[in-house]
């Protein structure tokens, strides 16, 4: 780990932080080098089940890339990898939150739209804010099966930042809180998530990922492929037994 990103355990759940909170927890080459680190020692982990990724301080989850460094730099089209993206260079099994607080801008809302579930506080604001500085946003582009065309259009085109509360209006946020409460949010969503069986879990994530592109028949092809080691398993049999004997499972992975 780096100073600029904090890992922490809670039995079950990793939390990491972007910990730059006097410069809005911009992503700089420290941040990016500390984000590969901890998903890298979330993958190499069994025990964790759940991850939640968000900002330290009040102010800012997440506002972007640090433009200064990007400006010494010069960096025109990035290089592969250059950001640690879930679901592109980076891949995790176990379900991933956002406990956006504050503002996550630009690379922020990347950040916020990689994770599989989002959690956040009322005075939250996401925006894609690239328009208004004359950069890119490839990595939007999995947005457009997450909102609708033209709400997204507007977001991209404008590069004014929505609220919190448009934001989950939208379903681009699962869950709002109140002010200073989206990790405590993040948490109490993560443990319930934690508390089921992990095969389950992950295979409900790679469900979502291998069939956003593909049409009903194809879809239901690899759900059924996707989900034979989940019926096959032990924990299988394990949850309707305690479910019998009126019991919580014991659930072993495997």
């Amino acid at each position: 780990m780096t100073e600029a990103v904090i890992f922490e355990r809670r039995g079950a759940i990793a939390i990491i932080t972007i910990n730059r909170p006097e410069k809005r927890n911009a992503i700089n080459s420290a941040v990016r080098e500390g984000l590969f680190d901890a998903f890298d020692r979330i993958a190499g982990d069994p025990e964790i089940r759940v991850a939640i990724l968000t900002g330290a301080g009040d102010k800012a989850f997440c506002a972007g890339a640090d433009l200064r460094e990007m400006s010494e730099m010069g960096l025109t089209t990035l290089p592969p990898g250059f950001f640690p993206v879930l679901g592109d260079n980076v891949n995790l099994a176990v379900p991933v939150i956002a406990a956006v607080n504050g503002d996550a801008f630009a690379g922020g809302w990347m950040f916020a739209q990689m994770c599989d579930l989002c959690v956040a506080d009322r005075t939250a604001r996401f925006g894609i804010t690239e328009a208004k500085v004359g950069r890119g946003f490839p990595w939007a582009a999995p947005l457009i099966h997450m909102i609708p065309q033209r709400i997204m259009a507007e977001i991209l085109m404008t590069g004014r930042p929505i609220s919190a509360q448009r934001a989950h209006e939208i379903g681009f946020v699962n869950r709002l809180t109140d002010a200073g409460g989206a990790l405590d949010g993040a948490l109490e969503l993560a443990t319930e998530i934690a508390g089921n069986a992990p095969l389950t879990v992950a295979a409900a994530k790679e469900l979502i990922a291998v069939t956003t592109d593909m049409g009903r028949s194809a879809a239901l092809k690899a759900a059924t492929h996707v989900f034979d080691r989940v019926y096959r398993s032990e924990d299988a049999q394990e949850g309707p037994r305690a479910f019998t004997e009126k019991r919580k499972p014991q659930w072993k992975n495997r």
